[in-house]
């Protein structure tokens, strides 16, 4: 019997993160696309934005652990929505102080949550869709840690972290296209 509801079970899980996956694509092209504008200095509606991004991570994890109960633990989701809340108190926070600050904790909450989206990911392999979430979570890490590199630099811009939300939102793209058979799945 089991064997009967796996598939289902599968196909609902991944029809369902084929949706989230096209939404997180949406949201992260449309708000670099206006954060560009804002890269040199944090304004009131920059503040407001870098702490939207970590909150829409939030919801986003939390629509995940919802779908994805049937096909596996979401325990990792609630540690990513830990620390997603936790970095948008933080970024809160570091927008008063600057540039740098921010960069810190952006770069902190790129490093924890790649590697929380490489270890979801890692058994969601057979359902496929999932390597582009393997890769970005490991890039996710690797820009972390640069973000918080140029923190120290002379003249530090929201530049790169501002357009690390456009390749993360094209993996998502990918993995939305890629499982398509996955949730036709019966």
């Amino acid at each position: 019997m089991s064997a009967i509801a796996a598939p289902s079970d599968t196909a609902g899980t991944a029809s369902a993160l084929r949706r989230l996956y096209f939404v997180r694509f949406a949201f992260a092209v449309v708000w670099a696309l206006v954060m560009f504008t804002m890269t040199k200095e944090i304004t009131p509606v920059g503040a407001v934005l870098l702490v939207l991004y970590p909150l829409f991570d939030v919801g986003a994890a939390i629509y995940d652990a919802r779908a994805s109960r049937s096909t596996g633990s979401p325990t990792l989701l609630y540690v990513n929505i830990a620390v997603s809340l936790a970095t948008a108190v933080g970024l809160g926070v570091a927008c008063a102080s600057g540039i740098p600050a921010v960069l810190r904790v952006w770069g902190a909450w790129a490093v924890v949550a790649g590697l929380v989206q490489l270890i979801v990911a890692i058994p969601r392999r057979k359902m496929g869709g999932q390597w582009p979430m393997i890769l970005s979570g490991g890039i996710s890490v690797l820009a972390g840690g640069s973000f918080i590199a140029s923190a120290g630099a002379d003249d530090p811009s929201l530049t790169s972290a501002v357009g690390y939300a456009i390749p993360g939102g094209i993996f998502f793209l990918i993995s939305a296209l890629r499982l398509k058979r996955a949730a036709q799945e019966s």
